[in-house]
């Protein structure tokens, strides 16, 4: 059955091609693709003519004698050569460089809507695609001149740097970009604030350490100064009563005595001590410097706390 299926694989070919006769763009899209299309084949029958008129150059100008030698032949063709891979290569040239263009302004419209286009090389050695292509070319060129008329010159592709919604795009764009810009200075600048306001926190709690430690460090003094005395005190009488230790019982009884009242006095004098430190550091507390720097401190941490609630909300809208 081979032979009879191949004329059904054929027909299939011609009928995927048809079907792909249209580019698969809108009408206006594939309008300014005809409109390549055409400068193109005129571009390529101007380059076909030029060559074809190097060989009849050559042939006006050469093939004057009925015999050449082998020499003269392959002088001519040479020269032939040259010429036509000149013509060839400037042509191929200069198609390069009119498509470098063709995507130049593509990109260029895309680049107003701040849109990034994205080609693929690989699709340039398709077969199935240039199959389309030349299938649509055929259509469109060869089926009794059908696309030329001046309705198709007609469709051009509308400029976008002339106002309209690209202006409005690229003020809107300006005025975001503007205020992001703005949103970034106010954030560095309560970073700013919120480090400054830390670093004074520190400041302030290390001074009140250093408030706290004077007044234990003069507690202390005063209550070696009081222990000192005390202790002096204590060694005098004891001296006092070993010395008279031989005197009468009723002096030994009084010395007993005093030095009772004495250990009582002490006792007393410590528990004086005690509560002056006590007031002491209630005094302290009550002092217009502590309230002060304790407002301060209490005041920087809620600024601290406002500032840190604000920076988290920036970061949030970011």
């Amino acid at each position: 059955y081979w032979w009879s299926s191949a004329p059904s694989r054929e027909r299939e070919r011609e009928r995927r091609l048809s079907d792909m006769a249209e580019l698969g763009l809108n009408e206006h899209h594939q309008n300014a693709v005809i409109n390549y299309m055409r400068f193109a084949r005129s571009k390529r029958a101007l380059r076909l003519k030029t060559v074809d008129s190097c060989f009849q150059d050559l042939k006006d100008s050469r093939l004057t004698e009925d015999t050449f030698t082998v020499d003269e032949v392959t002088e001519m063709l040479d020269g032939l050569k040259i010429v036509v891979h000149s013509e060839v290569e400037s042509e191929l040239i200069n198609t390069a460089y009119t498509n470098v263009l063709l995507l130049r302004q593509l990109f260029c419209q895309a680049e107003k809507w701040y849109l990034k286009l994205q080609t693929d090389i690989s699709d340039l050695e398709n077969r199935e695609l240039l199959e389309q292509v030349a299938e649509f070319e055929k259509t469109e060129f060869t089926s009794s001149g059908r696309k030329v008329n001046s309705e198709i010159i007609k469709h051009k592709l509308a400029p976008l740097n002339e106002g309209g919604m690209s202006e409005l795009l690229s003020k809107e764009i300006a005025r975001l970009q503007d205020e992001n810009d703005k949103l970034k200075a106010r954030l560095r600048t309560v970073e700013t604030q919120a480090t400054s306001a830390l670093e004074e926190k520190l400041k302030l709690e290390k001074f009140l350490k250093d408030l706290k430690k004077v007044p234990e460090d003069q507690k202390s003094k005063l209550k070696t100064q009081e222990v000192a005395a005390l202790e002096a005190t204590l060694t005098s009488l004891k001296a006092d009563f070993e010395k008279n230790l031989t005197v009468s019982s009723e002096k030994q009884k009084t010395l007993h005595d005093h030095l009772v009242s004495t250990k009582h006095d002490l006792l007393k004098v410590q528990e004086h001590l005690s509560l002056t430190e006590k007031e002491l550091e209630k005094k302290f507390q009550e002092t217009a410097a502590y309230r002060n720097m304790k407002e301060i401190l209490t005041k920087k941490n809620e600024q601290v706390k406002e500032l840190r609630k604000r920076l988290s909300q920036y970061e949030a809208e970011d």
